[in-house]
């Protein structure tokens, strides 16, 4: 069985319930189930939370939410690895145990379902206990500046200011959207990046949710994608 289970606890700080926001006209946890019911990659849907409003717009929105999640799991602090197998745990009275289990998480409205195909497919390969997305920073990090108080800047790395930028490795980091993961790895408690391997995204396919101001960026983005999904493709005969 795979297993999608998205973790939303009901106490986000920065964006106050985030989680059930509206955004573009639909609660911001819709977007991640609807994207995982479009991939066609699950048996079940599965939302973790400990929120009652988040709870009731999961289920409206085709989730199932078969338990709650306990408060020590519900802080600022806990890490995404023990509330997955956490979830995968509470699951295991299903007829059949899930082999495959990913977690998406809930503020991720420019998630394409097609990557979640692809991280699957590579998952099902069997060189990695984790799959997820990546995006390749824009410029080099190889050629990051420090900044002092006083405006002063100096390089990170001096040994690279004279380096050409195409010389450079390209560096990713985590796209914070999804993690595919053997069921056994979640419940082994195995970090994601050490033991995972990754799909690349392009820059417009995320964006990281934690102010206003990125909010804006993603209503932003989300937008233009739609309409250029809606867009005529070619002209008509005259």
């Amino acid at each position: 069985m795979k297993l999608a289970v998205i973790p939303a606890r009901g106490g986000s700080k920065r964006i106050p319930r985030k989680n059930v926001k509206s955004f573009v006209g639909k609660p911001m946890i819709a977007y991640a189930i609807e994207a995982a019911a479009a991939s066609g990659c699950f048996d079940r849907i599965v939302v973790s939370t400990d929120d009652d409003e988040i709870a009731e717009a999961a289920r409206a929105a085709g989730a199932d939410v078969p338990f709650r999640r306990p408060a020590e799991l519900s802080d600022d602090l806990t890490p995404t690895v023990p509330v997955i197998a956490h979830a995968i745990q509470a699951c295991l009275s299903e007829p059949h145990a899930s082999d495959a289990v990913c977690c998406i998480y809930p503020g991720v409205p420019l998630l394409d379902p097609a990557a979640l195909a692809q991280a699957l497919a590579l998952l099902e390969q069997g060189n990695a206990q984790y799959i997820f997305p990546v995006i390749r920073f824009g410029s080099p990090i190889q050629r990051a500046l420090r900044r002092g108080v006083d405006g002063q800047v100096s390089p990170f790395h001096p040994e690279y200011v004279n380096t050409r930028t195409q010389d450079l490795e390209p560096a990713y980091h985590d796209a914070g959207q999804f993690y595919w993961g053997v069921a056994a790895a979640w419940r082994a408690g195995l970090n994601i990046h050490v033991n995972g391997a990754s799909i690349v995204l392009p820059e417009w396919r995320a964006v990281d949710i934690d102010t206003p101001e990125d909010w804006l960026r993603a209503e932003a983005l989300y937008q233009v994608q739609q309409a250029l999904t809606s867009a005529p493709t070619g002209r008509g005969a005259p």
